[in-house]
């Protein structure tokens, strides 16, 4: 436990160092380096493609879409200054409550899951556009697309690979753990 707690201390500031603005966010290469900058990022994106990959079926590629384009839309809101209420925190919420769907391995109707999952990318694509500073947003937005696709990637083929689907639910788990010890101490 008390390792547990050390990780969380030394990776608590990464959610709020991936969200930072200003003139240096411009281009493909820090648009595709800045989901994987942020522990909250990696994790929620990972998470969509593990739920996507325990459901299987239509949701193996509805999720991950819903996600990629309502993440489009909030980079959108947000390169434009429209404003969204505690994106922050929504963006923590996602981790939590994603990480706990791939733990409870739930079973929504894609018409449930798909909104979910698109309101989470809403914010994770708000967050992306608020930091946009004019030129190259673009190119920052597509580097940023095919980071968030490769990550969903990475969580459905591991969920597939993964012989085990109690272990691809402990993983899920674990990062709405973390994500909720990481709350405790910000």
């Amino acid at each position: 436990m008390r390792r547990l707690l050390t990780l969380a201390a030394l990776l608590a500031p990464m959610p709020a160092l991936a969200h930072e603005g200003g003139a240096h966010v411009h281009g493909f290469l820090v648009g595709f380096l800045h989901p994987v900058g942020g522990l909250d990022h990696v994790l929620a994106m990972v998470a969509v493609g593990l739920w996507a990959g325990l459901l299987g079926g239509r949701a193996s590629w509805a999720l991950p879409a819903g996600f990629l384009g309502a993440m489009v839309l909030g980079f959108g809101l947000g390169a434009g200054g429209f404003g969204l209420p505690m994106v922050e925190a929504g963006i923590l919420a996602s981790v939590i409550i994603l990480g706990a769907l791939v733990a409870a391995a739930a079973r929504f109707p894609l018409a449930i899951a798909v909104p979910l999952v698109a309101v989470f990318g809403l914010l994770h694509g708000h967050a992306h556009g608020t930091e946009m500073a004019g030129a190259g947003a673009l190119g920052y937005a597509a580097g940023f697309i095919l980071a968030t696709t490769a990550l969903h990637a990475a969580g459905l083929f591991g969920a597939r690979a993964i012989a085990s689907q109690m272990v691809v639910r402990v993983a899920g788990g674990a990062m709405a753990a973390l994500m909720l010890v990481v709350a405790a101490i910000a």
